[in-house]
């Protein structure tokens, strides 16, 4: 990727500060630094960062340690970079008063109090008449509609997953450990070319598929199991995200029945999906179908979420928090049933939001007609 479109990503942020009244914001979040930069370091916990964004007007600074000193250099070139030894709270009151910071803005749902703290006290040492203003995330705003290179980039993502789901689901045989399979999962995405797997796979059978995020054990695939493979990549930093219920052997009628009304969900929904829609009534169809067949109580979360740099954005499709969908973006559409003590069905797809529908990126089915 070139450098072009950090360049107009920062115009366009820096828009969105005039907007509202800002004049320098902090951005800590990893998937944030990058789309905004290129600066690829990942955080390995909450409270330990590998550095932070601050972009005033006519400044952007990356501030950071001497560890991540020289890839930071080659990665963020457009960005000033400061390293400090001790600390961000070292470096903050002259950065603070050097811009002249009156109004700060903070990604709200990811800073630390701690670090709020530190962030707050800088600002006031450098100018005292000055506020740190909680904020909506300003970059997830503009990362929420994707550009001709990032769908590009999330489609090779989702083939090197359909490419490893393909490669296995052939293999699928009762006796098979789930963690065996989830560990084949990761190996291959890892062994394709991915740089990670965007979050650890997911194997459930038979009871164990009621969980939607079961973690893989030592369960073993018993014959007329369904079992829940979800699965998803990050290659070229972009996250994919797909599910399908693998049957072994024949299912019983319950089973049979609650995978058919699942995939009459999932399309009832994808025929749904356009611009201009609004995500809460996406859910609805979706929802409508499972409670109509009497099994409402039992598809308890969302029917989708947001895929780019983090498998998990914005849009949500789910049944508060309305937003109106937007051609280019991306989002997955997952219906599921799951029924404690018995089993579930989930089944995944994403697809590209266009003006009059939307185009379904998966290639490979795996779809049973049951």
């Amino acid at each position: 990727m070139g450098r072009q479109p950090f360049s107009s990503r920062l115009d366009r942020f820096r828009q969105l500060l005039a907007r509202d009244g800002l004049d320098a914001f902090i951005i800590a979040v990893p998937e944030n630094r990058y789309y905004l930069s290129g600066y690829k370091a990942e955080d390995m916990a909450l409270v330990e960062s590998s550095g932070y964004l601050l972009v005033a007007a006519d400044r952007q600074l990356l501030l950071t340690d001497f560890r991540y000193q020289e890839e930071a250099a080659a990665e963020a070139p457009d960005f000033e970079l400061l390293i400090y030894t001790e600390g961000l709270d070292q470096v903050l009151p002259d950065v603070f008063s050097s811009l002249g910071t009156e109004r700060l803005g903070f990604e709200k749902d990811f800073l630390t109090y701690k670090r709020y703290q530190d962030v707050e006290s800088a600002l006031l040492s450098a100018r005292a008449s000055a506020k740190v203003v909680p904020s909506e995330d300003l970059t997830q705003e503009l990362r929420i509609i994707k550009d001709d290179e990032e769908i590009e980039l999330i489609r090779r993502s989702l083939r090197l997953t359909e490419d490893v789901l393909h490669s296995i689901w052939g293999d699928l045989r009762v006796g098979l450990k789930e963690q065996d399979v989830a560990w084949r999962i990761e190996r291959e995405i890892r062994e394709g070319g991915a740089e990670s797997v965007s979050f650890p796979p997911i194997v459930a059978s038979g009871p164990n598929a009621s969980l939607p995020h079961a973690v893989p054990g030592n369960r073993v695939i018993a014959e007329g199991d369904g079992v829940i493979l979800d699965l998803g990549s990050r290659l070229g930093q972009y996250c994919s995200d797909m599910t399908r219920t693998w049957i072994a052997g024949k299912p019983g009628n319950r089973l049979a029945d609650i995978y058919r009304i699942v995939r009459e969900a999932q399309l009832a929904a994808q025929e749904a999906i356009r611009g201009g829609e609004e995500s809460v009534a996406v859910d609805g169809v979706a929802r409508g179908v499972i409670e109509k067949a009497g099994y409402g109580d039992l598809f308890g979360h969302g029917l989708g979420h947001g895929v780019g740099l983090a498998v998990h954005e914005k849009p949500g499709l789910r049944k508060r928090q309305p937003t109106v969908l937007q051609p280019n973006m991306v989002v997955t559409v997952e219906p599921g049933i799951y029924i404690p003590g018995y089993g579930g069905v989930r089944l995944e797809n994403m697809v590209r939001v266009t003006e009059n529908g939307c185009e379904v990126l998966n290639r490979l089915d795996c779809f049973y007609d049951l």
